[in-house]
């Protein structure tokens, strides 16, 4: 079983669409999903999705990590053709997660408690994201 998951972003931040992903696995059986994210500049991840702060404070984390290229710690990046959160973006997508493989049981992913299913945005502008998936 296949799909794709479209998942709008206003800049940079975690964006859960763990109830899409719930209502498309309503029903199945046992068995494991996989998720990638198909952009170079975002990931994916697995976090708290009980306290906001979480996120702005991994989103915050990162930024600090990972700065923008006209930061002076980062004048050694050469690839800043689309501006200077691009290749910052590019950085954080290759030390993060793009994709996940999550068990399914009775059709419902065995995620914890508090966890959700987040797509995170390195880029500071709006962007449509496409995560594909597979269950099987």
């Amino acid at each position: 079983m296949l799909t794709e998951f479209s998942v709008s972003t206003r800049g940079p931040g975690l964006y859960e669409f763990t109830r899409e992903v719930k209502r498309w696995l309503a029903g199945q059986g046992d068995g494991l999903m996989t998720l990638m994210v198909r952009h170079t500049s975002c990931s994916l991840l697995i976090q708290e999705n009980a306290d906001p702060e979480v996120q702005t404070d991994l989103t915050a984390f990162f930024d600090r990590l990972v700065p923008s290229s006209d930061h002076p710690s980062m004048s050694y990046l050469r690839h800043t053709y689309e501006g200077p959160d691009d290749m910052p973006a590019h950085i954080k997508a290759a030390i993060m997660p793009i994709s996940l493989s999550i068990p399914v049981q009775s059709g419902v992913p065995m995620l914890g408690t508090w966890q959700g299913i987040y797509l995170v945005e390195h880029r500071r502008a709006p962007h449509h994201r496409k995560v594909a998936a597979h269950f099987g």
